[in-house]
């Protein structure tokens, strides 16, 4: 048999008013039609669910195992109800956000956090990547969003700037560069040289940032292990000032002293696509995310 749902909710109503006569006024109807709606429950489940052996009508034990299951699927009826009402006021099914790793993570998953909160009903997933990366996972995965040091732009994406990052040129303080006064590019290149590779495999970008043409080259996979290669005196490299301005600040890092800047800043960027607009939550995430804590 097809359920009936109604049958269900007239079920679990006669249980919580305690009798025909008082489900039939809770739900306004005549007191022949709920017992005509339970009849037709039991017949086409092949199932006795109340005792009427009683002068008042008992739930059987299989009845209520059927109350039990049947309250449970009036709730994910409600559940279903609900979310298409949500749906219908434009909030997205889901939401995949790619975000670069060189960006500071806090403020994002502040924002993801805020909307997870206030139960928005879209699923939300972020993803990391590094350089090319970035662009190649928003292209294959078809994300809603990305959040990225540096892209290929073209007429179809749209894009909004972020607040600056400041990255330095740092080594550990018990390698040889920390304690030279004047660092030039000869003397870099003596030396190894850290790096995040490009996570998309793709050529987009390849490397870093500004590479000082050195021989010997340590390419590793996010920027929590460079620093942990930089303290460990492995070589120098570029790193966020964000993620290394404690390290800075006990003496654990040196910046470098090389003598054509040992700083440069970029800007981030949020970028969307210009057929598919965002709904409810991309805008909210935006909106939040621009409202928060500066990143970086």
């Amino acid at each position: 048999m097809r359920l009936d749902l109604d049958s269900i909710r007239v079920l679990d109503t006669i249980v919580t008013q305690g009798s025909f006569a008082g489900a039939a006024i809770a739900l306004h109807r005549a007191q022949s039609a709920i017992s005509y709606q339970i009849r037709k429950l039991e017949t086409g489940l092949d199932l006795a669910i109340f005792d009427r052996t009683q002068y008042r009508a008992e739930l059987t034990e299989e009845g209520k195992v059927i109350l039990s299951e049947g309250k449970r699927l009036l709730a994910q009826a409600e559940n279903i109800e609900q979310l298409a009402r949500q749906l219908g006021q434009e909030w997205e099914p889901s939401f995949e956000v790619v975000v670069d790793g060189i960006l500071e993570i806090t403020p994002i998953i502040s924002v993801i956090k805020c909307l997870l909160s206030e139960d928005v009903p879209t699923k939300i997933s972020m993803t990391m990547e590094y350089l090319g990366g970035v662009q190649h996972r928003f292209e294959k995965n078809q994300a809603d969003l990305m959040i990225v040091k540096e892209y290929q732009a073209s007429p179809q994406l749209l894009s909004h700037p972020l607040p600056a990052i400041e990255c330095l040129l740092c080594v550990g303080s018990d390698h040889p560069l920390a304690e030279q006064n004047t660092v030039d590019l000869n003397t870099l290149q003596q030396h190894i040289e850290l790096s995040v590779h490009d996570s998309s495999n793709q050529d987009l970008y390849l490397v870093e940032h500004m590479h000082f043409g050195g021989e010997r080259m340590f390419y590793l996979s996010d920027f929590k292990s460079k620093k942990q290669a930089l303290l460990e005196g492995i070589g120098f490299g570029w790193m966020p000032y964000y993620l290394v301005e404690k390290e800075l600040r006990t003496g654990q890092l040196n910046e470098v002293n090389y003598q054509h800047g040992s700083r440069f800043s970029f800007t981030p960027h949020l970028v969307w696509r210009a057929e598919k607009p965002l709904g409810k939550t991309g805008k909210k995430f935006i909106e939040q995310l621009l409202s928060n804590t500066k990143i970086g």
